[in-house]
C-alpha cells in the first residue's frame, strides 16, 4: 500500500461524472474549497479511488505523462506549443489506441446520455412542454454535442469532458417555469398555438441567457476576475448543491409516476397504489447505483449496472410474458410518438412567436445562474488541477466555459461546464487524445439523429433513477457527510439556505443564505477577539540596581505594577462590551453600578442623549421597559467581567494593539473611552501600543487617546497630567513600556525623569563605553580599564551618523558586527518597504493619517524602535547568518557604534579583559530580550 501523501490514492478527490462539485472542499486551487476533495460522489467515485495496478496517482502520472508537453488553449493562447496523440500504454498501436478511446468514450456516452434525458425533465418540468419533451429532450443531448466540440477545441486539456450540467439546472428550469407561468395566464393550455409560443420563446430566452452568461464567463477570464467569484459562502453554495440534489429527486420521482413533483405537497401522488409502484424500482434502482458508487472498487461495475437495470425489465418483461406495449399502458415506459427528426428541431422555434417582453423577468435568475456557474466551474478547474497534480489557469478554463456556453446558447442551447469526474476518469485511463471528446460528440450525434424515440422504449423508472441517484448522492454529501467539515454555526447557514431555496426560491434564499452568513460570520468574529496577559519588558539599557527595581516591583509575579495585555482580533459593536469586560477582568477592576450603567448607556445602538437624565423619572411603562432593559444589560456585564478575587490593579496597563486589526467608532467609545474612564479613577495609566494608522486615528477622532512625545521637553508626570481620562499612543510596545518603567522608576525612587535614568529614546548622545558600563554594571576598575582604551584611540569599533530613514542594514546582508544606539532612535522594519502617510474616507470626507515622529515610514511596517544604549543585530552576528530584518534611522538623526567583527579580534590579542567584557555583554543581551519576550534583533 503506497504511503498516504497529497495527491495519492487515498487522498485523492473522488469524482462524478454527471454533477461536478464533489471533491473540491480540499482543492488549494481555490479560496473556497478548504473543506471538500474528501467528499464522494456518484457514478464515477471508484475511478477516483484507486488507480490500474495499485499504482499512487503521481506514480502513474509521471510513467504516463509528460508535463513538458502540455497542450495549451490552441486558439485562446497560441504559444506554438503542440503534443503528439498520446497512447494508451507506451508501446502500443496506434489501431489499439483508438480503439481504447471508443472503448472509453462509450463508456462516458452510457452514464451520460440517460441523466440527459432527466436534465431536460428539469429543465421542462412545467406540464406545458410534455407534448414536446421528445424534441426537447434531443435539443438538450444537441446542446452537448456542441459544448463537447467547444471543449475539445478549446480546452487547454485534451481529454476533457464537457456538457450539460448540473449547476444551472434549477435557473433554467425556474426561467422556464416563468415563462410558461406568465404566457398561460388567460390562455387555453390545449391551445396549440399557445403551446408553439411558450415553446419557442422558451428556447430563445434561454439560449439568450446561456449566451450572455458565456460572455461574462469570457470577459471574467480575459480580465483574470476568476478569484471574484469565490466570495460565495462555502456554506451558501453546499445549501445550494444540496437542494439540487432534492430538485433532482423530485424530479427523477416525477419520471418515474408522469406526473410533475413541484411542490412538497405534490408527494402526496406516492399514496396512491399505482404511483408508488411506479416509483418504488426507480427509488431502490436509485439506491442501488448509490451503494454501487460508493462501496465498489472495480471501474467497470457502475456502467455495467446502468446497462444491466433496463435490460433486467426487458428480461422480467419478456419472462412474464408481458409486450411493451403492455409496459406502456402500465406506464412503465413512455407514450408513444412520432419520431423527431432533427429537422423538427429546428421547427421549433418561430421568432415571430417570441415574447421578447419577457427578458427582463428573467433577469435576476440569470445573474444569480452567472455567479453560481462561474463558481462551479472555478471549483471544477481546481479539481482537476488538483486531481493532476499541475497548476491549470483558471481564467483561461472559464474562457473556455465561457466560449462553449456563448456558442451553445446562440444554438439554442442550454449552460453547461466541465464535468471534472469524467474528465478525470479519462485522464487516468491515459486516453488523453482529442479523439475522445470527438466520439463522445458523435455518440451524441447518433442520438439525436437516431429514429428511435428512447422515451417509448427506455424504463421511466430508469431514467428517473438517474436523477434519484444525482439526488441521493448530493443530499447525503451535503446534509450528512459534510457535518463533520463545517462547525455547527456554517452548518445551519448550509440548512438555512436549503430550506430557504425549496420555500422562498433560488435568488431570495440564496441572498437569505448569504445574509445569514454574514450574520454567522459577524458573531463569530466578535467571538475571536482575544485579550492575553503576556510578560513583556522594555529594550531600555537600565542600570543593573534599577533593573532590580523594577523585577522587584514592576513585574512582580504577585503584583505587577506594569500589566502588558495582547489584543487580538477585531473590536468592534458585536465585541466591544466582552473586550471590555476581558480586560477588566483582567486587570483586576471591579466595575461600580455607575460606572456598569454607563458602559451600557454608551454601548446602546440608541442615540446617546436620549438616554441622558435631562428629565424626572417617568412612570410611563415605556420608561420601566428601559430600566428592565438596562438591567439585563448590566447583568449581562456581570457575567462579563468576573469577580477579581485578591487582585489589585496595576500602576499601568499597556495594551499591546499590534494584532488588532480594526476597531469601529462603537468600540473605541464603548470599550476604550469607558476603560480609560474607569482606570483613570483608580490613577492607572492606560497605554495603548502599535496601533495601525485607521485605529490611531479613530481613537483619537473620539477624543479617547492621545500621542505621548518621549522626547518633549516635559517630564512624565506633567504629560500624564494632561492627558487624565485618556488612552496614551505609542508607536510600538518597546516605548510604552520604557515610558512605563521610566514613570515608575521616577515615582518609587528620588530619581528624576531624564536626569537620573537612562536616556530616554532621542535623548542625549553616550559613549560606547558608557553604554556598556551602564548595561553590566561594571565594576570600577573594569569600567575604567574600557574608557581608558577608548580614550587613547584605540577604539574597536566606528560610529557613523545616519539621517532620518537611512538604512542601516538590509535583509541578506553580511552580519559581520552588531550595533549600539549612541544616539537617536533606529526602527526596525517588518520588510524593506518605504510608506509615506495613508488616507481613509470618512464621512467627512478623506482623512490624511500620520503617526507622530514616524513621517518616514508607514506605521504597520515598524516592529521595534530601539533607543540610545539598544543593542542589535547581534543575534545574526553570532550565528554568522545574512541579516534577516532590517533596520533604518529613526525619525530623526542617529549616531549608531559598529562593533565589527574583524575589531574585536584585534581587541582579543591586545586586551583579553575587554573581550570578555564584549562576550558578557552580548550574552547579558540575550538574556534580557528573552526575558522580555521580543524578538531577538
Amino acid at each position: 500500500m503506497p504511503s498516504k501523501s497529497y495527491g495519492s490514492v487515498e487522498d485523492s478527490p473522488k469524482p462524478h461524472p454527471i454533477h461536478r462539485h464533489s471533491s473540491l472542499l480540499d482543492s488549494p486551487s481555490s479560496p473556497q474549497t478548504s473543506a471538500l476533495h474528501q467528499f464522494s460522489s456518484p457514478l464515477l467515485r471508484r475511478f477516483s479511488e484507486r488507480s490500474p495496478a495499485g499504482d499512487t496517482y503521481m506514480e502513474k502520472a509521471s510513467q504516463s505523462h509528460d508535463t513538458s508537453s502540455v497542450i495549451q488553449t490552441p486558439l485562446l493562447k497560441g504559444n506554438g506549443t503542440k503534443q503528439s496523440a498520446p497512447t494508451v500504454e507506451e508501446g502500443g498501436s496506434s489501431n489499439e489506441s483508438f480503439i481504447y478511446y471508443i472503448v472509453y468514450a462509450l463508456v462516458n456516452s452510457i452514464m451520460c446520455v440517460p441523466c440527459l434525458y432527466g436534465y431536460a425533465s428539469v429543465i421542462f418540468s412545467h406540464p406545458i412542454y410534455q407534448s414536446h419533451i421528445n424534441a426537447l429532450s434531443k435539443l438538450v443531448i444537441l446542446s452537448s454535442v456542441v459544448h463537447q466540440i467547444c471543449f475539445s477545441i478549446f480546452s487547454s486539456l485534451p481529454f476533457s469532458i464537457g456538457q450539460v450540467q448540473d449547476a444551472g439546472l434549477i435557473f433554467l428550469s425556474a426561467m422556464s417555469t416563468t415563462i410558461a407561468t406568465t404566457m398561460l395566464e388567460g390562455q387555453d393550455a390545449n391551445d396549440t398555438e399557445v403551446v408553439s409560443e411558450i415553446v419557442s420563446t422558451t428556447i430563445v430566452l434561454l439560449g439568450l441567457a446561456t449566451a450572455c452568461l458565456g460572455a461574462v464567463l469570457v470577459v471574467m477570464g480575459k480580465f483574470r476576475l476568476a478569484d471574484a467569484v469565490a466570495y460565495l459562502p462555502l456554506p451558501v453554495v453546499g445549501g445550494y448543491l444540496a437542494f439540487i440534489g432534492y430538485f433532482c429527486l423530485e424530479a427523477g420521482v416525477a419520471l418515474c409516476i408522469s406526473h410533475p413533483i413541484m411542490k412538497p405537497s405534490d408527494w402526496g401522488y406516492l399514496f396512491d397504489d399505482k404511483s408508488l409502484l411506479l416509483a418504488t424500482p426507480g427509488i431502490l434502482a436509485g439506491i442501488f447505483l448509490t451503494l454501487v458508487s460508493r462501496k465498489c472498487s472495480n471501474e467497470a461495475i457502475l456502467p455495467i449496472s446502468m446497462v444491466a437495470i433496463p435490460l433486467a425489465f426487458y428480461i422480467l418483461m419478456y419472462l412474464c410474458g408481458y409486450t411493451i406495449e403492455d409496459a406502456r399502458d402500465g406506464g412503465w415506459v413512455g407514450e408513444r410518438s412520432p419520431s423527431v427528426p432533427v429537422s423538427d428541431l429546428l421547427r421549433l422555434v418561430d421568432f415571430h412567436q417570441v415574447r421578447w417582453d419577457l427578458a427582463k423577468d428573467l433577469i435576476s435568475t440569470w445573474a444569480g445562474m452567472v455567479f453560481v456557474v462561474s463558481f462551479s466551474s472555478c471549483l471544477d478547474v481546481a479539481a482537476i488541477s488538483m486531481d493532476m497534480g499541475e497548476s491549470l489557469d483558471t481564467n483561461n478554463e472559464l474562457m473556455t466555459v465561457g466560449i462553449s456556453n456563448f456558442v451553445s446558447g446562440l444554438a439554442g442551447g442550454f449552460t453547461g461546464s466541465y464535468i471534472f469526474s469524467q474528465t478525470i476518469f479519462t485522464y487516468r485511463t491515459n486516453c488523453r487524445s482529442r479523439w475522445i471528446g470527438v466520439i463522445v460528440a458523435f455518440t451524441f450525434v447518433l442520438v439525436v439523429i437516431s429514429p428511435v424515440n428512447f422515451l417509448e422504449v427506455t424504463p421511466l423508472f430508469f431514467l428517473g433513477s438517474t436523477l434519484i441517484f444525482i439526488g441521493f448522492d448530493l443530499m447525503f454529501e451535503w446534509i450528512v457527510e459534510v457535518r463533520h467539515k463545517l462547525l455547527l454555526s456554517e452548518y445551519l447557514v448550509l440548512l438555512a439556505t436549503f430550506v430557504a431555496v425549496q420555500f422562498l426560491g433560488i435568488n431570495a434564499g440564496i441572498g437569505l443564505g448569504i445574509i445569514t452568513a454574514i450574520l454567522d460570520f459577524v458573531l463569530a468574529t466578535a467571538n475571536v477577539s482575544t485579550i492575553a496577559r503576556v510578560s513583556r519588558r522594555s529594550l531600555a539599557m537600565w542600570r543593573p540596581q534599577e533593573r532590580g527595581i523594577l523585577e522587584a516591583t514592576a513585574y512582580n509575579p504577585d503584583r505587577a505594577q506594569i500589566l502588558t495585555l495582547e489584543v487580538r482580533g477585531a473590536i468592534f459593536f458585536g465585541s466591544s462590551m466582552k473586550a471590555l469586560g476581558n480586560i477588566l477582568d483582567e486587570s483586576g477592576i471591579n466595575a461600580s453600578t455607575e460606572e456598569k450603567k454607563e458602559i451600557v448607556m454608551t454601548n446602546s445602538p440608541l442615540p446617546h442623549h436620549s438616554r441622558i437624565s435631562r428629565h424626572s423619572p417617568s412612570l410611563s411603562p415605556s420608561s420601566f421597559r428601559e430600566r428592565r432593559d438596562q438591567r439585563k444589560e448590566g447583568n449581562k456585564l456581570d457575567a462579563t467581567i468576573k469577580l477579581a478575587v485578591q487582585r489589585v490593579p496595576p500602576r499601568f496597563l499597556v495594551l499591546d494593539l499590534s494584532s488588532v486589526t480594526n476597531v469601529d467608532a462603537s468600540a473605541a467609545r464603548g470599550c476604550f473611552l469607558q476603560l480609560a474612564k474607569m482606570c483613570a479613577n483608580r490613577n492607572v495609566v492606560v497605554c495603548a501600543a502599535a496601533a495601525n494608522s485607521h485605529i490611531t486615528w479613530l481613537l483619537k477622532t473620539h477624543e479617547t487617546a492621545h500621542d505621548f512625545d518621549l522626547h518633549g521637553p516635559e517630564n512624565g508626570h506633567s504629560q500624564i497630567d494632561q492627558l487624565k481620562d485618556k488612552i496614551i499612543l505609542f508607536n510600538d510596545l518597546n516605548e510604552a513600556l520604557y515610558f512605563c518603567e521610566a514613570t515608575l522608576l521616577a515615582e518609587t525612587t528620588s530619581m528624576k525623569w531624564h536626569k537620573d535614568l537612562s536616556p530616554a529614546p532621542g535623548h542625549l548622545t553616550i559613549s560606547l563605553s558608557n553604554a556598556f558600563t551602564n548595561f553590566l554594571g561594571l565594576e570600577e576598575k573594569s569600567a575604567a580599564a574600557l574608557v581608558e582604551y577608548e580614550r587613547h584611540g584605540r577604539s574597536f569599533h566606528t560610529e557613523t551618523m545616519y539621517t532620518s530613514g537611512q538604512t542601516i542594514f538590509s535583509p541578506g546582508t553580511t552580519s559581520d558586527g552588531f550595533f549600539v544606539v549612541l544616539s537617536g532612535t533606529v526602527a526596525v522594519l517588518l520588510d524593506d518597504r518605504f510608506g509615506g502617510s495613508q488616507t481613509l474616507i470618512s464621512g467627512g470626507g478623506v482623512q490624511k493619517l500620520q503617526r507622530p515622529n514616524m513621517n518616514m515610514f508607514e506605521a504597520g511596517q515598524i516592529s521595534r524602535v530601539l533607543s540610545v544604549g539598544s543593542i542589535f543585530g547581534f543575534v545574526d552576528y553570532i550565528l554568522q547568518r545574512p541579516r534577516s530584518f532590517q533596520v533604518v534611522a529613526g525619525a530623526k538623526n542617529a549616531l549608531v557604534a559598529k562593533v565589527s567583527r574583524v575589531g574585536l579580534n584585534e581587541l582579543k590579542t591586545q586586551s583579553p579583559e575587554l573581550e570578555r567584557i564584549v562576550d558578557k555583554v552580548l550574552l547579558l543581551c540575550s538574556v534580557v530580550e528573552l526575558a522580555a519576550g521580543q524578538n531577538n534583533w
